[in-house]
Order: structure tokens, then sequence, then C-alpha cells
């Protein structure tokens, strides 16, 4: 799994004109899901996002954590994640996991980061042609892969 994890002061999904999710403090997450994928994955990112101290603390340190500040999880499916470019200029997208396998994981990365993290964690629509919006808090914008733990 890789994610581009968003320290955020706002953001939200519309889907065909209707504002599915929205957020203010917290963390936009685009999350891409291969189909090496598994329950391992989606259980390490979710501890490591959970317990992320990126928020500052009162002496504007990045020190805090999720939870103690009180913020929330926006979680967008992303399969461009996996894009590969290295020959020619269009993108294959051959390592991202079909919706058969992808599906029961996001399920799973929604409702494992929801128990682990204790946070409020709104999502897009899996497969959905959606508007993100959002305002980057910083900006702070990390990006993981649960294959090589970074």
């Amino acid at each position: 799994m890789r994610i581009v994890a968003q320290r955020v002061s706002k953001a939200s999904v519309t889907i065909g004109g209707y504002k599915k999710a929205e957020i203010d403090c917290g963390m936009m997450i685009l999350l891409g899901i291969e189909e090496s994928d598994n329950e391992e994955d989606v259980e390490w990112l979710c501890r490591k996002l959970s317990k992320m101290r990126i928020f500052a603390d009162d002496n504007d340190a990045m020190n805090l954590d999720i939870e103690q500040v009180g913020g929330s999880f926006l979680v967008v499916s992303q399969f461009t994640l996996h894009a590969m470019t290295k020959k020619g200029n269009r993108p294959s997208f051959i390592k991202a996991a079909r919706p058969e396998h992808a599906i029961p994981l996001y399920e799973m990365f929604l409702r494992r980061l929801r128990e682990i993290s204790g946070s409020d964690v709104q999502s897009g629509s899996f497969g959905a042609m959606m508007e993100v919006s959002l305002t980057n808090d910083g900006p702070v914008t990390i990006i993981m892969d649960s294959k090589i733990k970074e």
C-alpha cells in the first residue's frame, strides 16, 4: 500500500455535485492498493498514521498526533499512486489492485483506522470520479509505502 498523507486545516470530497465527506483539522489520506497488499499492510499503515506526530504543540514543534488535536481523517482511494512511468508517456497501472481485491482492503483500512486511532474517519467512494479539495497546513505532506516501510 502506498499513501500520501497531508496535514490539512480542511478537506472535502464531492461526487456528482454532492459533498460526500468533509473534515476540518486532520489528515487527508490518498490510498493506493496494489495486488500484493494484504492485512499486514493495512495494520502497519493504520498504526503508523494513528500515532504520527505531525501536528504542532504549543511551541510549534510537530509533537502531537491526530487524537491529541481532536483531528479527523479523510481517506480517498487513489489507484494512480501505483502508476509506472518508465516506458512511454502513458502511465501503466498494472500494479494497482483490481476492485475485487482492493475494495475489501479499502474497507478494512477504514475500519482499522477508526479502531486504532479512535478518530473520526471520513471517506470518498471507491472507484468514483471525485473532486477532492483541501487546504494543506504547513505544508506537511508525507509519502509512505508499506512494502518498504517508509
